[in-house]
């Protein structure tokens, strides 16, 4: 089984246009794609996380 590609904090961030404070904020709203934390305490989003976000924003927008 193929593990999930999983993205860094800072990949998200990037991809998003969102600044790590403004990611937090919007994670305390429950409103942030979901992070996983690493055994390492690293933080990553899974790809379909975010892709998931991405659609429920657009379909927010309409």
């Amino acid at each position: 089984m193929a593990h999930p590609k999983m993205l860094k904090l800072h990949e998200v961030l990037d991809e998003i246009g969102m600044s790590r404070a403004a990611f937090y904020r919007m994670r305390a709203r429950g409103k942030a794609p979901k992070l996983h934390k690493l055994p390492n305490g690293q933080l990553r989003v899974s790809r379909a996380d975010l892709d998931a976000w991405w659609a429920k924003c657009e379909q927010n927008a309409t």
